[in-house]
């Protein structure tokens, strides 16, 4: 798979690419909350901070997927979620907001070989993610990557339950 690297510079650029692989992943969702309206508004709040980055996996020219986020500020943590015992100021945090894959492509490890393309070019010590609780096996996925629950978040009323997972990526310094 060709791996494609992109900054927050170039968000314009890909950012129909990033919705479109949006819409085909999530067609069979009819909430509001999942609609390429909402997405947009998340897509663009994310890729407006500098430190955003992004990856698109390419097979043969084609779309596979993509995975993206930003590090939080120095001591920065998910909103509404209590702080985890390791964070500190000094603790740097890569927060990936979305790992998505074309239907077709899913069950065949392109969605890890996105995400450690992406985690691979972060300096941060941990990584944190959000997955959807009604989906227990995506939930173990991740586990099976090395990320462990450490709470639960609804961030919008119109949201589903996420476990928030984190992992250790790097020794601090």
């Amino acid at each position: 798979m060709d791996m494609k690297h992109y900054g927050h510079t170039d968000a314009q650029d890909i950012r129909a690419l990033l919705l479109d692989i949006h819409d085909d992943a999530y067609a069979d969702e009819a909430d509001e909350f999942h609609s390429r309206e909402r997405f947009t508004e998340f897509v663009d709040a994310w890729s407006a901070k500098e430190t955003w980055a992004c990856v698109i996996g390419f097979e043969n020219g084609e779309p596979v997927g993509y995975a993206y986020g930003a590090a939080f500020s120095p001591g920065g943590w998910w909103r509404g979620v209590d702080d985890p015992a390791w964070l500190t100021e000094e603790t740097r945090v890569f927060a990936v907001s979305e790992l998505m894959v074309v239907p077709r492509w899913r069950k065949t490890g392109a969605s890890a070989k996105i995400h450690d393309a992406l985690i691979a070019t972060q300096e941060a010590e941990f990584a944190t993610l959000f997955v959807d609780t009604a989906h227990p096996r995506v939930v173990a996925l991740y586990g099976g990557w090395g990320y462990q629950v450490i709470a639960e978040s609804k961030p919008f009323e119109d949201a589903p339950l996420y476990a928030v997972m984190a992992k250790e990526i790097r020794q601090s310094p």
